[in-house]
């Protein structure tokens, strides 16, 4: 296995849409998966996308940590998944404001409106399939992770660009005594 250089914003890859993957189990496509595990754990992200590592193919990887899921019934914490060729639909109406950052721009975070629900679906490197619904953080890193497929960086989600800055000055702006403008803190995917 290999840690990776995580394209950053302004490389063209980040931009174009990520082929499908035709044949998962590929023994290429499995180096490429432990590869980008080992890639997003070493930069202690919680998700990663084929692009963000110059490969575009539709592979993704992520992980939910426990201690941040709301504790609604489908933000549901997980060990690390891998979803090829993936699909990814909103159910029902509601979006909310979720604070996002990414590893391809990193020391930034921004509120980005997201479907509060949605259903994924997509198989593994054995090609079992993997179907499910997910909310809150769940639902916000595999939406973050599926728009990387499709040539989308979160800032281009953005509605209120007063809501987009640099790690340290939003927690400064965020701490006692600061006017409020949400919760900033969060991982980065």
């Amino acid at each position: 296995m290999a840690i990776l250089k995580i394209a950053r914003m302004g490389q063209p890859v980040l931009l174009q849409p990520a082929l499908p993957v035709e044949n998962p189990g590929d023994a290429d496509i499995r180096r490429l998966v432990a590869d980008m595990i080992e890639t997003m754990e070493d930069a202690r992200g919680i998700g990663l996308a084929a692009p963000q590592v110059h490969v575009s193919l539709q592979v993704m990887v992520f992980r939910v940590p426990a201690a941040r899921v709301s504790g609604e019934a489908e933000d549901t914490p997980t060990g690390t998944v891998v979803l090829i060729n993936p699909t990814v639909e909103a159910i029902g109406e509601e979006s909310r404001l979720r604070w996002e950052g990414c590893l391809s721009i990193p020391g930034l975070r921004g509120a980005v409106p997201r479907p509060w629900r949605v259903r994924y679906r997509g198989v593994d490197c054995d090609g079992q399939v993997i179907e499910r619904v997910a909310s809150g953080l769940h639902a916000g890193v595999v939406q973050h992770e599926f728009d990387h497929l499709a040539g989308i960086l979160y800032p281009m989600r953005m509605q209120d660009l007063s809501r987009f800055g640099f790690n340290e000055e939003l927690e400064r702006a965020a701490s006692p005594g600061a006017p409020s403008s949400g919760s900033p803190s969060g991982g980065a995917s």
